[in-house]
């Protein structure tokens, strides 16, 4: 009898993606899941006999080995063996094919497999090449790390696409869509290259490719390898306004652009946090870790670790910055699996973040950090506990400081960090709140408990440091009241090439008169609250009766901000109020423009494989002419590159309309994002959601 040999080998691509709810990813590649079986089909020059023995090698990374199970070698049987390893089973066989199932373990490693097979028959031994595969993370398998119950979970947070951020102030926020694109081409293999781009990968590329069956592990990799800071990540973030010589943050509209650039030609320039935590959210649900954004509103940023945080102002209102910020928003991640390192309460959830903040044993990242650890107050359990603790629950003091250099603190609370925490709906393309999920209820008693409790898990010397830096003990202490009180408040509409109208509305809430000197500083910012430009500075003295509230008005033209204004569109509003009696009060307000919309239109199917008119009009709200016109439309599954449309210039009132035919080539929730440019308005952005169905 001839020895068995092998003539053809069918990896079965459509149906072993079907199964594995990998076929969205436009790939020739064999796209797998952990802990789930594949089948593949051998052509052979005879039917297998009771003689013949074929031995399966399955291998990854560089100097694969069995001990740190970057090569798994199995026989194939003909009856099941256990969970614990992977296995091949005869499925079927005839005269000339045998069909065989393939079983890999719940914790393979993730990464790109080499497949081969030796065949010993009839006394001769032969080899065969199988193919390559790649295997993911696996949330619909339960022995997974990874594993997600609920079937809308998983659509939503490892295979759809399309996604919103929640962006501006806490006062004044909406969502801005964001293209994930994990299933486009080439994505999936720029996030593998991503991960062989790292330090640790560079250390002992075997060492870190063992530990990729592990999704803290791989999250952590992966929140470092994002920003550029110590490993020419993707991203290179800047803060300072001036973007002349890279693209501005908010041009991008998803992650697609950003990873297909880094992996032309190194880190890109420049991002933001929304930026950093949408592209690796892209790259965790590539790698089919259940992900999503969170966007913290008054987010603090506590770099002495204190859990409190310190902000300075001149006596004129002027920011003077200082290592402590509040960020009028932050953007992070969160991603879903196990701890078993920390105890099964504190699975779930858990943040991570790739925004270049403070370093995390000595490289800029942060987490995975329990979110339940966080609410808990368990802030000295791995990884990176006080600093997110610190970001949605730190106490809050403001100081002012005076030409000679002493300081009075004038205000102080511990409500105001860490508000609307938000993330997208499963399903729907709105918003959820989940604060409570980061903190018990502010003014609970189990919040103040909670904070104490933080509090003395740092260790004695790192607190000690750090109220130290914050201005010694003191630094706890409330601000003294003054016996006035005042608030910011805006009058008509909030808008880009409108005058802005606001009032200070003191109230005197003594028995006797008083003068109150006010002295008002306007500053266009960053979304951080970083100071760019000064727009004005103005004062003025209000005389109250007792007991008696009233505005001081207050105009800023477009005229003065027009040219100020950081792409955010935020202007920063300071007033320092100081009474006949030496009683201080320090009034802030965050004030976000809103850019005229987008307005988006769909007419005809939405289809896969079917054309689809898009129809785009936008108005110049404005008294001048707006130029340099560019429109640039994009959306996985919809398009396949960005598509750059100039326009003509618009007169005072004028609507631009813009038509154009899309084909869908992907079906699913889809998104169509717009980017509008001009030489008065900076990345005005639209988008609209669809549902595209299979042809």
């Amino acid at each position: 009898m001839a020895a068995l040999t092998v003539s053809n080998v069918n990896l079965e691509l459509t149906s072993n993606k079907n199964a594995h709810n990998t076929s969205y990813y436009d790939s020739s590649d064999l796209i797998l899941r952990r802990a789930q079986p594949f089948f593949i089909t051998l052509t052979c020059n005879r039917a297998l006999q009771s003689g013949d023995n074929i031995t399966f090698t399955a291998q990854t990374g560089p100097r694969p080995s069995d001990s740190n199970k970057t090569r798994r070698v199995f026989n194939l049987s003909k009856s099941g063996s256990d969970s614990s390893s992977w296995s091949a089973v005869v499925q079927s066989s005839n005269s000339n094919t045998l069909r065989i199932s393939i079983s890999t373990t719940s914790d393979s490693i993730v990464g790109l497999y080499s497949l081969s097979a030796q065949i010993v028959s009839n006394g001769s031994s032969s080899s065969v090449t199988l193919g390559k595969c790649i295997l993911l993370f696996n949330a619909w398998a339960s022995g997974d790390d990874v594993y997600m119950s609920g079937a809308a979970e998983r659509n939503e947070y490892v295979l759809n696409e399309a996604g919103l951020v929640f962006v501006g102030s806490a006062n004044n926020f909406g969502g801005r869509g964001w293209d994930y694109g994990q299933f486009e081409q080439g994505i999936l293999n720029i996030i593998l290259k991503l991960q062989d781009s790292s330090i640790e990968y560079r250390r002992d590329a075997a060492a870190d490719v063992a530990r990729r069956n592990d999704p803290k592990y791989v999250s952590r990799v992966l929140s470092a390898m994002v920003n550029s800071n110590d490993d020419r990540g993707v991203v290179l973030g800047r803060w300072d306004g001036n973007y002349s010589d890279g693209v501005g943050p908010s041009t991008w509209n998803g992650s697609i652009a950003l990873l297909r650039k880094w992996n032309s030609s190194g880190p890109v320039r420049y991002g933001q946090c929304w930026v950093f935590a949408g592209v690796l959210c892209t790259a965790l649900r590539a790698l089919g870790i259940p992900a999503r954004m969170i966007s913290n509103f008054e987010s603090a940023h506590d770099t002495d670790r204190n859990l409190s945080v310190d902000q300075y102002f001149d006596k004129d209102g002027k920011s003077l910055g200082g290592a402590d910020s509040v960020w009028n928003f932050h953007v992070w991640n969160e991603c879903w699996f196990t701890r078993p390192d920390l105890g099964s309460n504190y699975s779930g959830w858990q943040i991570v973040d790739a925004t270049p903040q403070e370093p995390s044993g000595g490289i800029f990242r942060l987490g995975p950090t329990s979110r339940k650890a966080v609410k808990e107050g368990d802030i000295d359990l791995n990884y990176d506990g006080p600093f997110v603790y610190s970001e949605t629950n730190a106490d809050r003091y403001e100081w002012i400081q005076y030409d000679d250099g002493t300081t009075k603190k004038v205000y102080s609370d511990t409500r105001s960090v860490g508000q609307y925490t938000s993330t997208k709906a499963v399903g729907s393309f709105s918003r959820v709140d989940v604060t409570n999920n980061y903190k018990y209820p502010e003014g609970s008693a189990e919040e103040r408990q909670v904070y104490q409790k933080a509090r003395g898990r740092l260790s004695r010397a790192e607190s000690f440091h750090a109220m130290s830096i914050a201005g010694g003990a003191g630094a706890v202490e409330k601000a003294v009241k003054p016996t006035f009180s005042g608030k910011f408040e805006v009058v008509g509409a909030l808008e880009v090439g409108k005058d802005v109208n606001l009032n200070l509305i003191l109230k005197n809430e003594a028995s006797d008169s008083k003068t109150v000197k006010v002295a008002i500083n306007a500053t266009a910012i960053v979304y951080t609250n970083k100071p760019v430009n000064e727009i004005l500075n103005t004062s003025q003295s209000v005389s109250l009766g007792p007991n008696e509230e009233k505005p001081a008005s207050l105009k800023i033209t477009y005229a003065q901000y027009d040219k100020l204004l950081t792409e955010d569109n935020m202007i920063k509003m300071s007033a320092v109020c100081q009474d006949d009696k030496q009683g201080e009060l320090l009034v802030t307000e965050t004030l976000t423009l809103k850019s005229p919309p987008l307005l988006i239109k769909f007419t005809g199917q939405h289809v896969e494989g079917k054309p689809l008119m898009v129809d785009i009009q936008f108005a110049n709200p404005l008294k001048v002419e707006v130029k340099d016109c560019v429109l640039v439309v994009e959306g996985s599954g919809l398009l396949r590159e960005p598509l750059e449309v100039k326009t003509p210039s618009l007169r005072p009132n004028q609507r631009s309309r813009i038509q154009f035919d899309i084909i869908p080539y992907r079906a699913n929730v889809r998104q169509l994002l717009c980017n509008f440019s001009s030489n008065l308005f900076t990345n005005v952005k639209g988008g609209q959601d669809l549902n595209v169905t299979a042809h």
